[in-house]
């Protein structure tokens, strides 16, 4: 050993302090990227769960309306009372060929849609049976399907609910909070609200706008959301979730009224 070598010297607190103070800065910027990584994950991840739940949402509804007044009997001038029928901010209930309107706390619309019940128009079951949008099986002649939007008493979600032949409705998507439609009729200038149809005037519909709100199921950091509701006006909600509208319009196949227009 060579007695001139320095003795080893430990590290001062200084340099402790600052080693200390640079490994938690690091850890907290790790920790920040972190954060905002997921919350960006989470936010897109919200955006594509409710672009499906409208997505989903809109074919549903707009496949039923394509069937409205849907008949395949060799009768082709057989027409069907009150195929199609809709509630401004309520539901669809009733008898079937006189229904009327139950208001909703949620301001969806309702609309009823009814077309032959046969193995042609619907997924018949195992037996041949033709069904409902539930998927039960229809004794009657004519499938009687209402769509409406509400909050689930169970979860306080918003679902999309269908209610078929047997009257008792059933959740067919998540998420939706509100649905909202607007008819185009023989004569009129421009689609109307549900509320402005007499009854005798549903037979003149030839089309359809549809609009689903979907809500979001993720809490956004900030409280106050804003979106373009389905009005196409600007919107706010302070409930911390995210909203979206889809719209669709839907041509009555089956209405004499388009058939009047010489669609083809």
């Amino acid at each position: 050993m060579n007695p001139r070598s320095s003795p080893a010297r430990g590290h001062t607190l200084l340099e402790l302090t600052i080693a200390l103070a640079l490994g938690m800065l690091i850890v907290s910027a790790c920790l920040s990227l972190y954060r905002a990584q997921r919350a960006a994950f989470e936010r897109a991840a919200d955006a594509a769960r409710m672009h499906d739940a409208g997505s989903v949402a809109l074919d549903m509804i707009g496949q039923q309306m394509q069937m409205a007044g849907f008949t395949s009997g060799q009768d082709t001038s057989a027409s069907i009372e009150a195929s199609l029928f809709g509630c401004a901010q309520g539901r669809v209930v009733g008898a079937d060929a006189a229904a009327s309107c139950e208001p909703l706390s949620g301001r969806s619309d309702g609309v009823q849609i009814r077309y032959s019940a046969d193995a042609v128009s619907t997924w018949p079951t195992s037996g041949g049976a033709p069904t409902d949008c539930l998927g039960q099986a229809v004794q009657d002649v004519f499938v009687t399907n209402r769509f409406y939007a509400k909050a689930s008493a169970s979860t306080s979600e918003p679902e999309l609910y269908c209610e078929g032949n047997g009257r008792q409705a059933q959740p067919m998507v998540e998420g939706i909070e509100r649905i909202r439609a607007m008819y185009w009729l023989t004569g009129a200038p421009a689609a109307l609200d549900a509320s402005a149809i007499t009854r005798e005037r549903w037979r003149d519909a030839y089309a359809a706008d549809i609009c689903v709100l979907a809500r979001g199921f993720v809490m956004q950091a900030s409280r106050r959301t804003n979106y373009i509701d389905c009005e196409g006006s600007s919107a706010h909600a302070d409930d911390g979730r995210a909203r979206q509208a889809f719209w669709r319009r839907v041509a009555l196949r089956n209405s004499p009224a388009l058939s009047a227009r010489g669609a083809p």
